[in-house]
């Protein structure tokens, strides 16, 4: 008989901030396409919900369900509006006011928004688009 080989995952990497999506949803893929578009200086890095890179992450209060976008900056995780928000902070210039001001909005308001469209997310936007390579740029920032 045969032995197990050992785990081969490793814990994320701590020098970037890393959005962890759905990544068979369709909406997720737009949003992840957008952030890349304006995350101009690749301080971001992406990994899906179902991927090594969030298999290995090691967080007590870490999520399972796919219908919540994380991120992970050095200030811990954030879920749901306040991954958003934290993302938009990130991403800098007019977005960082964006984010500033979305924190108006109670925190239990904006996560009711949230899970509303992230419960109709798939049946309005259905899965990832197939055809769009991403750059060597982009592929840098792509965990897997």
């Amino acid at each position: 008989m045969t032995q197990a080989a050992p785990s081969t995952l490793t814990a994320p990497p701590t020098d970037h901030p890393i959005v962890f999506y759905d990544g068979e949803c369709g909406l997720c893929d737009r949003s992840v396409r957008w952030i890349l578009d304006r995350d101009k200086h690749a301080r971001l890095r992406f990994a899906p919900l179902q991927g090594e890179t969030y298999a290995a992450l090691d967080e007590p209060n870490k999520p399972t369900d796919l219908g919540t976008i994380v991120f992970r900056d050095d200030r811990g995780l954030h879920l749901r509006s306040n991954a958003i928000l934290r993302i938009l902070h990130h991403l800098g210039g007019p977005w960082r006011p964006l984010a500033t001001a979305g924190r108006v909005i109670p925190r239990p308001i904006r996560d009711a928004a949230y899970r509303f469209i992230a419960a109709r997310r798939l049946k309005w936007f259905g899965g990832p688009e197939a055809c769009k390579m991403p750059t060597a740029k982009e592929r840098a920032q792509l965990l897997p």
